[in-house]
């Protein structure tokens, strides 16, 4: 008979950052959630559902939040975070798939209106505030040019 062991788990999520053909980008304005309200965000994020492969779950949201149809061909890795509030809880324990995309059809809107109350296209160098904190840190990398293909964020140093 085989043992049960308690496993560490994470959440899995996709983050979708829209790029226009000038260099800006897609931000909304989240209210309502529960998480991180009244802070500005990727256009479009979520966690990946059961049998759903996180370029899926990607499209996924891209559709249900901003009405654009993206093609999973089009998606471009930024950088995978594994991240942690440090408090052992499950629901804190993430890693996150984030991209880039440059084409897609349809004109972002929101659509869902009781998460997100505004979007913009937001110069890089210009940013507004206040960002969400992770997903500021993996912008403000990109922009530097250190984005490194696997963050970890929230974890104690090693030195």
């Amino acid at each position: 008979m085989s043992q049960v062991v308690d496993r560490f788990q994470v959440i899995p999520a996709a983050y979708v950052l829209l790029v226009d053909e000038s260099g800006r980008v897609l931000l909304t304005f989240r209210r309502g959630t529960g998480y991180m309200d009244e802070h500005w965000a990727f256009g479009a994020a979520g966690h990946v559902e059961a049998d759903e492969s996180v370029c899926q779950a990607a499209v996924r949201e891209a559709q249900e939040e901003l009405g654009v149809v993206i093609s999973e061909e089009d998606l471009e890795p930024l950088t995978v975070m594994h991240r942690t509030r440090g408090n052992g809880q499950a629901i804190d324990e993430r890693v996150d798939f984030f991209f880039t995309v440059r084409q897609w059809q349809g004109l972002p809107q929101i659509q869902e209106p009781d998460k997100a109350v505004d979007l913009i296209w937001a110069e890089p160098a210009a940013l507004p505030q206040p960002l969400v904190p992770h997903e500021s840190y993996v912008l403000d990398q990109w922009l530097r040019g250190t984005l490194k293909p696997i963050e970890a964020y929230g974890f104690t140093s090693w030195s």
